[in-house]
């Protein structure tokens, strides 16, 4: 397994990055990865996806963009080679329109979903996602949100973070602490709540979130009461908004059956293996 670990063709060795820091994909190096060997074929697989951007209002040409090269022939002669580079919603959606049949299909379907947490997406690129997915996505969002909410906590004179962070969950879930939380969804100890809700209660936390960093920030809070206070009642106004428009309570919504974290190691398992075979092939 070390020589493949040390040569396989995964996804992320075949990024690339142009001037402005933009990641990409060549649709030529994608195919052998998604086990296609016949450009032909997999550029019908291109065009499918290419409708299903067109058809989500999403830019084609943004996604998609015609490139061309020139390959050496025999003789030393030189011919012109139709290419495309693909951003990774370009390359999910290519997954998308797959052959469903082929394991590593699904796994580049998951992969490039995953890595699509780490950018910013559009209202329509979410929509396609799986729940799976928008949960990568919207924990992503928490993870840098607590963050930058710590950093300003901080400032605010915050030094017990156990307890500013359990005002908060208070004030939304209607005086559950993290444990509590944890506890009802019949987690292990020290088990990530956050890695275990699914993408509608991700998103109220993300909301509780920023808009207390907000309200620390625009009140100039510097007092570690204060900031207590502030995100515990950030967080019951946000309960009392769910409330009025007739959503479901957070403590209420289901836990899905497997964690991020449980879902990202099978996934690395998956791609392991999956490269494993290619390898073997080519």
């Amino acid at each position: 397994m070390k020589d493949v670990e040390k040569n396989n063709k995964s996804f992320e060795e075949i990024k690339h990055i142009d001037k402005e820091g933009m990641e990409f994909w060549y649709a030529r190096e994608l195919m052998p990865i998604l086990q296609y060997s016949n450009w032909q074929n997999f550029e019908k697989i291109i065009d499918k996806a290419k409708i299903s951007c067109q058809n989500s209002d999403v830019s084609v040409s943004e996604h998609f963009i015609d490139v061309n090269k020139m390959v050496k022939i025999g003789s030393g002669a030189y011919r012109e080679q139709i290419d495309y580079e693909l951003t990774r919603y370009a390359c999910y959606l290519i997954a998308q329109n797959g052959d469903s049949r082929k394991k590593v299909i699904s796994l580049a379907q998951t992969y490039f979903a995953v890595q699509t947490r780490k950018q910013e997406i559009s209202e329509k690129e979410y929509g396609v996602l799986t729940e799976d997915e928008k949960r990568f996505y919207q924990r992503d969002l928490t993870r840098k949100g607590n963050y930058s909410l710590n950093q300003t906590a901080k400032k605010a004179g915050v030094k017990n973070f156990d307890k500013f962070h359990n005002s908060g969950y208070k004030g939304l879930y209607n005086g559950e602490t993290a444990d509590d939380i944890a506890k009802r969804k019949g987690l292990r100890y020290r088990e990530d709540i956050l890695d275990n809700m699914g993408s509608e209660e991700l998103a109220a936390n993300l909301f509780r979130i920023t808009q207390t960093e907000a309200r620390l920030k625009k009140d100039n809070i510097c007092n570690e009461k204060e900031a207590n206070n502030t995100h515990y009642n950030i967080g019951k106004n946000i309960r009392e908004v769910i409330a009025k428009n007739g959503g479901s309570m957070p403590e209420d919504l289901p836990t899905p059956q497997k964690s991020l974290k449980q879902l990202e190691k099978e996934c690395k398992k998956s791609l392991e293996k999956n490269n494993f075979i290619i390898e073997k092939e080519y």
